[in-house]
């Protein structure tokens, strides 16, 4: 009896110390979760209630590329791509789409004849958009490929200059919402070639815009490397393989500070004429204040450019891991983990998973300076570990972008598809895939795929290439323009992202260049911090808006914002309110809302 009775008792004991243990378990989570959302952390599931919407056609867009019927030539496959750009200055971000007017083999008549051409939409401020092509005087007809739009002369009115198969065209702002074809006089044509993605910087910082231009492949059937000729592909014949034809050099145009520029990227050493590239992005990598300059390579090693601040670079591609070696297409630069280094996504061909290079490098702040030695940088490909690399080996992936499309705090990433392989029972036309959306669960979680559950417009197959990415109707989100080849152009509006708070800035550059481009930003909000760079961003053909969005979550201010021009100016602003657009020039500590 007295053994039954103390069993009951240690029974009883132990129950009692069961329901404490779990009731405090329950409570410190409780609190714990409390204290996350309170401050501003991020949660879980915040990707949940975000959905893509397609609104192209209430949006008043009405874009497809290409006319006609490919003829199996590469050129016809590789195209096109987009910007956001500000050309009128109102505040709202304006839509330019590239395009080619058809098969290769159109004659110049049939060419101008042909409805496939670039196109401005103007942006009403209320939703909707107006083509405003023609009344602009953007009148190009042909093979057009990437655009890259920045205000090359700091007159405050953003240019256009766009890459095309043939030559490439340049057209100058007005400022009264027209543009001028000045492509002869600003030295910035006359080169045949097959021209690829493009980017602006001031690589010098001397305070005016430099222009970077990729070089593909010298393109020509009597070009065709002879060992190429006798293959028979039905799904990938040579005429649309590179490596049936040798590389395109790279050009690099130094700015002159009168309107002209002189190509000089032999004597820089960033011709990179082994490459067959097609899009590059710069950035300070190693935060010694020069920009550098990455290039995605197809079939072959990309290369890593590092300033060395005289007008030259270093080649630093193997030294700090970054070659690659793949064919790569698009290019994506953030700081996915906001430790404060920049980090690399690169998007690549079928088999061939798309690389994440996560930067190891030894620097612990990134708004200091610091040597630009080669041994400053490494970066390690870890795509398998952080879920970003089995789920894209069936895919061909082109544009992409680190944008943080929930608000957490955490950048996200996309990668828009589509494959350069025909049909094998309709050779006319080419394969089509999903595009892929990763959600940003953390450093130690990496990414999730999780594009099913954010919209069905996400989700529909296309032959996707360029993206470019912006908050397009001011309502604290980023949403996504996508090009697809030969087929419809589709604007997605992201919805539900604005349910976390956000900032959203642009800069105005006075002693560096207008359009800000190369200054680094750092926000923080209690324990977060995150940094961006103007114009780091190439996408695939295509460049994001300049305005510069943060996610906040549900932080209820930023409590520092340190802004690094290129001129070497540092400013800093103390507890900017959430939820705002904010306008900043340098040298003047104002805020303009």
């Amino acid at each position: 009896m007295s053994i039954s009775r103390r069993k009951r008792s240690i029974f009883i004991t132990s129950l009692i110390a069961t329901i404490l243990a779990v009731a405090f378990i329950f409570f410190f989570f409780r609190k714990k979760i409390e204290r996350i959302y309170n401050s501003g952390e991020p949660g879980q599931n915040d990707h949940a209630h975000v959905v893509f919407t397609d609104i192209t056609n209430k949006a008043g867009i009405n874009f497809t590329h290409f006319f006609g019927e490919r003829t199996n030539q590469m050129p016809e496959d590789m195209g096109s791509g987009a910007a956001w750009i500000d050309y009128d200055q109102d505040g709202y971000d304006d839509l330019f789409v590239v395009n080619e007017a058809g098969p290769l083999t159109m004659t110049a008549t049939e060419v101008k004849k042909s409805p496939a051409h670039c196109e401005l939409y103007h942006n009403n401020g209320n939703g909707t958009f107006t083509n405003v092509t023609k009344n602009a005087g953007i009148n190009f007809q042909g093979m057009g490929m990437g655009v890259a739009a920045a205000d090359m002369d700091n007159d405050g009115y953003p240019d256009i200059f766009m890459t095309a198969f043939g030559k490439n065209v340049f057209y100058h702002n007005n400022g009264n919402g027209t543009f001028t074809d000045q492509t002869k006089q600003a030295g910035l044509g006359g080169k045949l070639g097959f021209w690829t993605g493009a980017s602006w910087a001031d690589y010098d910082r001397d305070g005016y815009l430099d222009l970077y231009v990729c070089g593909y492949v010298n393109y020509s059937r009597l070009n065709m490397l002879p060992a190429m000729n006798s293959r028979e592909n039905i799904e990938e014949p040579p005429d649309i393989n590179p490596l049936a034809f040798p590389p395109e050099r790279n050009l690099l145009y130094h700015n002159n500070k009168n309107g002209t520029f002189t190509e000089v990227a032999i004597q820089a050493g960033v011709a990179d004429l082994t490459g067959k590239s097609l899009s590059a992005s710069w950035n300070d990598f190693n935060n010694d204040g020069w920009p550098d300059l990455y290039v995605a390579n197809d079939v072959g090693d990309n290369a890593l450019y590092l300033n060395m601040g005289n007008g030259t670079f270093n080649d630093a591609s193997h030294p700090a891991h970054v070659a690659d070696g793949h064919s790569s297409m698009g290019l994506a630069i953030g700081d996915w983990n906001n430790d404060g280094l920049m980090d690399l996504f690169i998007t690549h061909w079928l088999a061939e998973p798309n690389g994440f290079y996560v930067n190891k490098s030894n620097m612990s702040n990134t708004m200091s300076r610091m040597s630009n030695s080669t041994q400053s940088l490494r970066f390690e490909d870890e795509a398998d570990k952080y879920g970003l690399a089995k789920v894209s080996i069936n895919d061909v992936a082109w544009g992409t972008s680190f944008f943080d499309y929930d608000n957490d705090t955490r950048l996200d990433l996309l990668a828009i598809n589509g494959s350069t392989n025909q049909q094998p029972d309709h050779p006319k036309y080419l394969v089509p895939m999903k595009n892929h959306l990763f959600w940003n669960e953390g450093s130690d979680k990496g990414f999730a795929e999780v594009t099913a559950e954010s919209g069905e417009a996400l989700s529909y197959k296309n032959v996707g290439r360029g993206a470019a990415f912006g908050d397009y109707d001011n309502d604290g989100d980023m949403d996504v323009f996508v090009v697809n080849n030969g087929g419809r152009a589709v604007l997605l509006r992201n919805d539900g992202g604005n349910k976390n708070n956000w900032l959203e800035l642009k800069l105005v550059g006075t002693k560096s260049n207008r359009s800000a481009i190369g200054t680094k930003i750092k926000i923080v909000s209690r324990n977060v911090s995150q940094i961006r760079e103007v114009n780091n961003q190439s996408s695939y053909l295509s460049q994001n808006s300049l305005t510069q969005h943060f996610g906040l979550a549900k932080f209820t201010k930023v409590d520092t914002l340190n802004i690094q021009w290129p001129s070497g100016l540092n400013q800093q602003f103390l507890n900017i309110p959430v939820n705002v657009r904010i306008e900043i020039t340098e040298g003047i500590n104002n805020i303009k809302n």
